[in-house]
Order: C-alpha cells, then structure tokens, then sequence
C-alpha cells in the first residue's frame, strides 16, 4: 500500500469517526429533550386540576374567522368570549352599571379559561409545549366614567400567572369599550410562544 493510500484510508477513518461521534452527540441530545419533556409532561394540568379547572370545548367560529392561527412557533389567539361554565350562559353587562369589578374580573378569568381550551385542542392536549404567554389585550364593556379596566383584565392575567408561572407573565393591554358583541362584558386575546 503506498503512503498517499495509507493517509487516504487515515483521513477517512478520521473523518467517520467524527461523523459518528456527531451524530452520537445529537441523538443523545435529542433523548434528553424528550426526557426533559416527558419529565414535565402534566405540569399544567396539574396546575388546573389545583385550581378546579376543567377546560372547555371551544365552540366553532361563528364568522368568517380562525380560532388561531400559527406562525412558527407563534400562536395568535382570536377574541374570547366569556362563559358561566355553571349555567353555560354569556356573561352579560356593562361593568360599572351592571357589574362590580369581581364580577368583571370573574368574567376576564372566564375569557381566559376558554382561551386555555382553544389551545389544548391546538396543541392536542400539550399544553406543556407552552413556551411564554406573549401578549395579553383585554376589552371591557364598561361605563363611560368607569376607568378599573386594569383590574377587571387581572382576571385573565392572573390566570396565565398561576397555572403556568413565570411562563404566564406577559405585556398586556387593558381597553374600555361602550359596548362589545352580544353585550358580553369582557372579551380576551392573547399570543403565545410555544417549544420548536
């Protein structure tokens, strides 16, 4: 065998060996991340079984609208309105003349919960794939002289906040309106972040 063959045949067994120890190094760090997954798998809905939260069926649009739409790894969530999951009525009035702010609130948490279930049907039922709660904007239907909108809107922030920690702190933006659909009395919107 001559020299060039012999440094031919070196390079090459070199340059398999670095190959496989790559490809190694990548399949172990891909069984981590599955491990580190499967690790938390649960993680929030143990958070809502601690709250009593059962989420709900999200309806089917009634417009000409999406629920949510996906962009990377980017969810943007359509309005949600809000429910009485005892009744399974909408929550109706004016904050302010109809409502008290815990009332309002109540309805902001109740947005939220819809939107929750919205994404586990998204994310078929993985809502530990949630990354971040981006951005939170919260409508209220309320009074013209009525300027509480912050803490009625708490009702869906510190909902993202206890079921999912600091993954739930998001910006948010907090709106007074004279009148919303159907007369609810709050309607949320988020974006959401989610694993690759």
């Amino acid at each position: 065998m001559s020299s060039t063959s012999s440094l031919t045949t070196s390079a090459s067994l070199v340059l398999f060996g670095a190959l496989a120890s790559a490809t190694i190094i990548a399949i172990r760090q891909q069984q981590t991340k599955k491990a580190k997954k499967s690790t938390n798998a649960g993680i929030v809905q143990a958070q809502l079984r601690k709250f009593g939260i059962t989420l709900p069926v999200p309806p089917t649009p009634k417009g000409n609208y999406v629920s949510c739409t996906r962009q990377g790894n980017v969810l943007y969530i359509c309005g949600h309105i809000p429910t009485d999951f005892e009744t399974g009525s909408l929550i109706t009035g004016k904050v302010g003349k109809d409502l008290t702010v815990e009332e309002g609130y109540a309805s902001a948490k109740a947005c939220a919960i819809n939107i929750l279930g919205t994404l586990a049907v998204e994310l078929n039922g993985n809502l530990d794939s949630i990354k971040r709660i981006v951005k939170v904007v919260g409508f209220v239907n309320c009074t013209d002289d009525f300027t509480q909108q912050p803490a009625v809107v708490n009702g869906a922030s510190d909902l993202f906040g206890d079921v999912f920690g600091d993954k739930g702190k998001h910006a948010r933006s907090a709106v007074g309106t004279n009148s919303l659909p159907l007369n609810i009395a709050t309607e949320v919107e988020c974006i959401v972040e989610i694993e690759d």
